[in-house]
């Protein structure tokens, strides 16, 4: 009997064996003995590095992001359906709520987390370190989030609408005003107002920069009209229809009348500034293309193109050009050829006539202050802390500082950049989520944070610059 069983294992074969050595493991398995399956999934389920140099910390989340924020010490994910918070050191989670929507409000050292839920009014303001409610709000249809307060919007009737400013950690509101209705519906977080439109470029989120302060005025549009509030009083100083041809833009603190006419098959622009407390013209440029206007009939369906205080125009010549929303200064006019990738108050990036390099220009004094080599798909994005270039072939994320265009971290990767703080950057692909320290890959130490000179108005203007400029950058993101 013993002998013809061993012949018999003898014979089993490959199959046979491997079948035999299935029942065995699932023999003891079950019986508590050996249980291989949980290492050998842990290894399956192992996340590879996403950058080379390998990041400070590498997690993977329950969800695609939908945006990422860094918030003081730590990092807000928003996914479908939740949002968690990470510690920026470590990257281990520090809690999560089930949540339609979040938006990060307030500075360095005093963020704050919006959440709220899809066609339910009201929300709730977390503290970023321990998710503790600080304020909750069970009336509000639409909240717009910026670095230095949180506007909020409820309406008892659809024509009876209250706009409120608060601090971002403040329980009481700093002002309050009354708009005859807002969009129709439940808003949530940061639905459009009439301001510019930021250039965009692939593997860098739009929110890379998180929250900004908020602009001097806001435009909201009402059934047809604008209505222009002066966010440090909450007055409203302008309710404006529009002309048929016209397109109407609050940037820079100026209510800006674009006008697209066509004419001799073309399109003709001009760009009137207004004084939205006077109603009185300001400055005026005729022949300036905003890019607000498609080539049906020069209709205007877009925000001109800009960032904060700054528009981009295209002359009559073909070249672009920054202009000072405030004073209709041109800051920087680009040569033949020239593409601009990024623009904020101060800097703007731009990418050669030949394409092979990226300049690095400040608008204050508009000259080059820096040049790299690139090539003619690289990216890139003006944050406070860095500017961002996403390079392909090799795929490449690199900061830079904008004004020296020394290096701040260099990865070889083909992830994202997706949030940028003061002393590094948030990367991702797909689920998986990292952060770098800036040094990582850099050819040079990465310099202290530029205070540099902030565009201004022409000498013997009686212009004066609001009271968040200044040393500590145009929105004090500086300082705060």
């Amino acid at each position: 009997m013993i002998v013809a069983t061993v012949c018999g294992v003898k014979g089993l074969g490959v199959r046979g064996w491997l079948l035999l050595g299935l029942i065995t493991v699932v023999v003891l398995t079950s019986t508590g003995v050996w249980n291989p399956f949980p290492a050998v999934w842990d290894w399956v389920d192992r996340s590879q590095p996403i950058s080379e140099p390998d990041l400070v910390w590498q997690q993977r989340v329950g969800g695609t992001p939908k945006s990422v924020t860094i918030a003081g010490d730590t990092v807000i994910v928003e996914q479908r359906t939740r949002v968690e918070a990470r510690s920026l050191a470590t990257g281990t989670q520090l809690w999560e709520r089930k949540a339609d929507w979040s938006a990060v409000a307030g500075g360095d050292r005093d963020p704050v987390v919006a959440v709220g839920k899809l066609l339910v009014k009201g929300y709730e303001l977390l503290d970023p370190g321990t998710g503790v409610v600080r304020r909750r709000d069970g009336d509000a249809v639409a909240v717009w989030t910026y670095r230095n307060a949180i506007l909020d919007v409820r309406c008892v009737e659809p024509t009876d609408c209250t706009l409120s400013a608060w601090d971002p950690r403040g329980t009481q509101p700093l002002w309050t005003a009354f708009l005859p209705g807002v969009h129709s519906g439940l808003l949530a977080d940061n639905p459009d107002l009439l301001g510019s439109r930021r250039l965009t470029t692939p593997r860098i989120d739009g929110g890379v920069a998180g929250p900004e302060s908020v602009p001097p005025l806001l435009g909201f549009p009402v059934d047809g009209r604008v209505h222009v509030v002066d966010t440090a009083t909450g007055r409203v100083l302008q309710n404006v229809q529009p002309g048929r041809e016209e397109r109407l833009a609050v940037i820079g603190g100026r209510l800006l009348r674009i006008t697209a006419t066509s004419r001799d098959g073309t399109c003709y622009f001009t760009v009137a500034a207004h004084d939205p407390a006077t109603g009185q013209e300001v400055w005026r440029r005729t022949g300036l293309n905003l890019r607000t206007a498609d080539y049906a009939g020069c209709v205007q369906r877009e925000d001109p193109q800009g960032a904060r205080n700054v528009l981009i125009g295209v002359g009559p010549d073909g070249r672009e050009a920054v202009i000072d929303g405030y004073d209709g200064r041109l800051l920087q006019v680009g040569a033949d050829g020239e593409k601009l990738l990024a623009v904020d108050d101060r800097y703007a990036v731009v990418r050669s006539a030949d394409k092979r390099s990226l300049l690095g220009r400040e608008l204050s004094v508009d000259r080059t202050r820096w040049t790299r080599a690139a090539g003619g798909k690289s990216g890139a994005a003006l944050t406070p802390y860095a500017a961002v270039i996403a390079e392909e072939k090799p795929s490449r994320l690199i900061a830079v500082d904008p004004r020296t265009g020394r290096e701040l971290a260099v990865l070889r990767t083909s992830a994202n950049a997706l949030a940028v703080g003061p002393t590094g950057m948030i990367v991702g692909e797909g689920r998986e989520i990292g952060y770098v320290r800036w040094g990582a890959g850099a050819t040079v130490p990465p310099p202290p944070p530029d205070e540099g000179d902030l565009p201004g108005p022409n000498p013997g203007s009686t212009w004066q610059p609001p009271s968040d400029e200044g040393s500590c950058g145009p929105k004090r993101e500086l300082c705060d």
